[in-house]
């Protein structure tokens, strides 16, 4: 049995996961309790935790995976937290408080955090196992993919959320001529409206990834390698590579086999605790109200409120408003909230496609619920505070569209 390396009457602290939620709850943690817990964290990649929001700047060629880092490892040790990397939790005995390792190796706990992340989901289609799919999610995948642009001359990103959109840009940037196909009649439905999706596809494709919308992917063709894709309306066209960025699956599989409470993810309360005492979890893998977040901000979220908890404070998670603040394919997009506003909403919009700009505000009953900003993000972060306090908005709307109002001159 392996034990972390414990002081006198500190609890030990395991976390399962060594990504950004886990990364960012262990930052907190260690900020507000130093002293109150030894923490051991286990990763099964080999690298220290990265920014996996930026994998598509390493596959562009812009940054290296050492820019990408989140902490080096004298902070890990500065902080005194032991790290594990590259090894797997397979199996929890929440009755007994321990973990057992793909190596065997065993290791006790008092307080357990799963921050085991998601997978990538590939579609059940023919020829998805063919030599030449890969999908977009970690460090090994871009690793895979930064080698196409010296092999493929002609890859099919499938799935037009944000994952795919960056995949694509990143491998335009690499010479390679890229095609998006989604399933969906307009790009990032889950975050624009097809006025901005509509600029957003004419961006992407002046940056030379060739969209294809309303594309269902029935198979991809190939003896041993990909060759073609074909869709249900009987297109096809020629590829080197494909590329799965249809959206992931929250890894609940190691929660489910310790006979933890899991829906879609692993289920959460407000304190952010399982079924099972003294078991947490955070991040893509936890489901709260019936929602898997699946984005980086509510991941951070719950790692604060936690982190707070286990500091001894009086914290508890509500949900998160849902937004995304991020360069898409080369774009600035902000979106969150009620970005829709059907019904009785008001919404102010103000847009020019050709210089790629668009801005919509969702108004109802006097407060901000919603908006989307493409191109100039400028005052996101004001408008997401906005939507997450309620505040009135009615003497401001036109400050919120246009920002503050020049000073004449004296």
């Amino acid at each position: 049995m392996t034990g972390l390396q414990e002081c006198k009457g500190r609890e030990k602290l395991v976390v399962v996961g060594a990504g950004m939620a886990a990364t960012r709850f262990v930052e907190e943690l260690t900020n507000l309790a130093p002293d109150r817990y030894d923490i051991l964290v286990i990763g099964d990649e080999p690298r220290l935790a990265y920014n996996r929001v930026l994998l598509s700047s390493v596959l562009a060629g812009d940054l290296s995976l050492d820019d990408i880092e989140l902490q080096p490892s004298h902070w890990w040790r500065a902080a005194s937290v032991q790290v594990m990397s590259g090894c797997k939790v397979v199996e929890i005995n929440a009755a007994t408080r321990r973990l057992v390792l793909d190596s065997g190796e065993t290791i006790d706990y008092s307080k357990l955090l799963l921050a085991t992340g998601s997978r990538a989901i590939r579609l059940p289609i023919e020829g998805a196992d063919l030599c030449g799919v890969h999908a977009f999610r970690d460090v090994q995948d871009v690793e895979a993919l930064s080698q196409l642009g010296g092999r493929a001359k002609r890859a099919v990103v499938i799935g037009g959320g944000l994952l795919g959109l960056e995949a694509a840009y990143g491998l335009a940037r690499r010479g390679v001529d890229v095609t998006l196909a989604h399933v969906m009649d307009r790009l990032m439905e889950r975050q624009l409206d097809a006025a901005g999706a509509d600029i957003l596809r004419r961006l992407a494709e002046e940056k030379g990834v060739r969209i294809l919308l309303n594309a269902n992917t029935t198979r991809i063709g190939g003896s041993d390698r990909v060759e073609e894709v074909e869709f249900a309306d009987g297109r096809t066209i020629p590829a080197d590579a494909v590329i799965f960025a249809v959206g992931i699956r929250p890894n609940a599989d190691l929660a489910k086999n310790a006979d933890i409470c899991v829906g879609r993810g692993v289920i959460v309360d407000d304190g952010l605790e399982t079924s099972a005492p003294g078991v947490f979890a955070i991040g893509e893998c936890a489901e709260h109200d019936g929602v898997c977040y699946g984005l980086v901000e509510p991941a951070y979220e719950q790692a604060r409120v936690l982190a707070a908890r286990l500091a001894g404070q009086d914290a508890s998670y509500c949900g998160s408003v849902v937004s995304t603040n991020l360069k898409v394919s080369g774009v600035r997009v902000f979106s969150a909230g009620d970005y829709l506003g059907e019904g009785d909403a008001r919404r102010i919009v103000c847009q020019d496609p050709r210089m790629g700009i668009y801005r919509k505000l969702v108004i109802r009953d006097d407060r901000l619920v919603g908006a989307i900003l493409i191109g100039d993000t400028n005052g996101a972060a004001d408008l997401l505070d906005l939507i997450r306090s309620g505040a009135d908005v009615s003497s401001m709307c036109d400050e919120l569209m246009f920002g503050p109002p020049m000073q004449e001159a004296a």
